[in-house]
Order: structure tokens, then C-alpha cells, then sequence
């Protein structure tokens, strides 16, 4: 079985487009904004800031997604950029103090970083996986579902007696299957969700661009914590309600001023409503493949959308918030790759 508590000498990085997400050995989650695309070549230098507090490690088991960034020709090369840079990261410290480098699969090993850069596909976008197969722990019988809503994507997974079964592995087969949604609850923009918004009794067409995201409507519902300090947002000024409702206002082409609290509001929970109901469409679309759905675990930075697309859906929903705490189910497959590779390493855990 898979331990849950601590993991001393093993760490995990989730190394994604926009964020970076650390499991530390003590169980302690981290959520490291660092976007990618922008600065592939600063790279190492955020990895050395994130793993020097975890140390002392024996291994640092990692899973990445940020291949896909558009920086990258090719996913490929994508994967071997980012494994050359946690190498890089790790450089400086005495051979005796460098962690071991695990590589998580789809296929469900965990290689060596050499065997990982000289076969680079299946290291790509794994990292749902993981998350699956610590959801499949907390639903060990019959049919379940994960349903993991991150800051950019849904991952929809199918289980059966605990164990993972996705209908595909790569990003593409498992967008074809609806077991990867592309929408998110932070950067996602409002085009890609709504075509049209309430506005005083009328809807409105929004402007195509990317004047507002998905974050923007959940700040304005106060569903997402206000954060002052960042500007990682699609005008650049601070996510917070005031400068959320301004966004807004730009996908109607209005001027704040004309932009009031209650319009917001009311094309904020459009948006919301409109992704529930997206999310909700994967949920049976994956779920009636599998029969009666008894249990389904929401996960991540937008479990409470998870769970409202789940509602009515499944015989019971668990919480992975409330099971291993709300930071840690945003980072869950940081943090479910960390246990994994702790089980592996000390015989706990069966399997590839």
C-alpha cells in the first residue's frame, strides 16, 4: 500500500507551465508561480530556490507537464530541457549530498534521469497519474472517478478497484476520450469558456480576447483568495476583486466606471456555471463507460468546482482537501509522487 505520512530522505517537484508544486519529505506542499514559456532559461535557477529547502534528500522523484509550453519546438525537447535543468540544479552539491533523480512515466516507472532524456515521451504530461493512483487509494472498490481541477486543466480519471484505468495516455487520446478538459479556475480565458455574458437584462457577445481569465470571475465570487503581491494575470495589474471586476468589464468593451459590482458578479457566475456545466459533461461522459460511479475524489486548486460538477453524480464524494489539506490537494501530484516513490524505494508499494 501506499504510505500517507511522512517520507523522510524523498521529495517531489510537479514541474508545470506556469507553476512549479513541491511535496517536501514532512508532507509540506508548495505552489512556486513560475512561468515557463516566458523564461525557459531561468529554469534551473527557480529549481535551485525550491529544492534547496527540502534537502537533505536521498531521492527527488519529479513528473512535468511544461513540455507543452510554446518556448519548445517540440514536446521532446521540452522534456529534455527540463530534466537538463533539474540536473543543473543539482550540480553544485557534493556527489555524497545529490539526491537520486526519478522520472515518472506513463507507463508507471519511475527511470533515471539518463533513460528519461534518451526516451522523453513518456515522461511528458504523466503526472495525472499519479494523482490517480493515490485517488485510487482512497477508493478502493468498485467504479470511481477522479475529477482533479487545476489552475489550467481537468483531469476526468476513471478507476476500478483502485487502480487507474484511462481510456488513454497521451494528451491527445485523452482529450479525444474527455478525460482531459482543457479549463481551469485561473488561466483559462473567459472567450474559451462563455461566448456572450449577462448585461442589464441582455447577453451580450464578449470581445475574443484575452482581456479577463477564469480566475478573474472566481475572485469576483471570492471562490479564489485575493493575492496583491501577484500580477501573473491578463492585464498585468493585481489579482484582486477591484482589478478582476475591471477585466470583466473589458470583455463587454466597457470602462470600469460603467462595470458595477452586480454586473460582475452576474458575468462572473456565468462563467462559473458554464464551466461547471463543461466539467459536469466529462464527469457522464466518462462515467456512463464505467456504469453506477461510487465514489469520486475532487482534487485540486478548484476542487470546489470539481465537486459541484460532481454533485448528483456519484454515490459519494471525498474531499482530497480535506483528506490530505488544501494546499497539498492543489500540488496533489507532487504529493502523491512523492509517496510513490518513498513505497517504491522501501518495497511499500507493488506495481512497475
Amino acid at each position: 500500500m501506499i504510505p500517507l505520512g511522512p517520507t523522510p530522505g524523498t521529495a517531489a517537484l510537479d514541474i508545470g507551465g506556469a507553476n512549479i508544486k513541491g511535496s517536501a519529505p514532512d508532507g509540506a506542499a508548495s505552489i512556486v508561480p513560475f512561468e515557463l514559456w516566458k523564461h525557459p532559461g531561468d529554469l534551473e535557477r527557480a529549481l535551485v530556490s525550491i529544492i534547496e529547502p527540502l534537502r537533505p534528500l536521498d531521492r527527488l522523484a519529479i513528473t512535468l507537464t511544461a513540455e507543452l509550453c510554446d518556448c519548445f519546438e517540440t514536446k521532446a525537447a521540452g522534456v529534455r530541457h527540463i530534466l537538463d535543468s533539474v540536473a543543473g540544479a543539482l550540480a553544485p552539491m557534493p556527489p555524497g549530498q545529490r539526491p537520486r533523480v526519478l522520472v515518472w512515466r506513463t507507463d508507471r516507472r519511475l527511470v533515471g534521469i539518463d533513460e528519461a532524456r534518451a526516451d522523453p515521451i513518456p515522461a511528458a504530461a504523466a503526472n495525472w497519474l499519479a494523482t490517480a493512483i493515490l485517488a485510487g487509494r482512497l477508493a478502493p472498490r468498485g467504479q470511481a472517478l477522479l475529477v482533479d481541477v487545476g489552475s489550467t486543466t481537468a483531469d476526468i480519471i476513471p478507476i476500478e478497484d483502485g487502480d487507474p484505468a484511462p481510456a488513454g495516455l497521451t494528451d491527445i487520446d485523452r482529450l479525444l476520450s474527455g478525460e482531459l478538459v482543457y479549463t481551469g479556475v485561473s488561466r483559462t480565458p473567459i472567450a474559451a469558456i462563455v461566448g456572450e455574458l449577462p448585461w442589464r437584462g441582455r447577453m451580450c457577445p464578449v470581445a475574443k480576447e484575452v482581456f479577463a481569465t477564469s480566475r478573474d470571475a472566481y475572485l469576483v465570487l471570492g471562490r479564489t483568495g485575493e493575492d496583491p503581491l501577484d500580477i501573473s494575470t491578463a492585464d498585468g495589474r493585481p489579482a484582486t476583486r477591484v482589478h478582476a471586476r475591471a477585466r470583466l468589464a473589458r470583455m463587454l468593451c466597457a470602462d470600469p466606471a460603467d462595470f458595477t459590482d452586480e454586473h460582475a458578479t452576474a458575468a462572473a457566475r456565468c462563467v462559473a456555471t458554464a464551466q461547471e456545466a463543461e466539467i459536469a459533461s466529462a464527469i457522464e461522459t466518462v462515467g456512463w463507460r464505467r456504469g453506477r460511479i461510487g465514489a469520486l475524489v475532487a482534487a485540486g486548486s478548484g476542487e470546489f468546482l470539481a465537486a459541484a460538477a460532481a454533485r448528483d453524480r456519484a454515490e459519494a464524494i471525498i474531499s482530497l482537501a480535506r483528506e490530505i489539506g488544501e494546499t497539498a490537494s492543489a500540488a496533489a501530484a507532487a504529493h502523491a509522487l512523492r509517496l510513490i516513490a518513498f513505497g517504491r524505494a522501501h518495497g511499500e508499494l507493488d506495481g512497475p
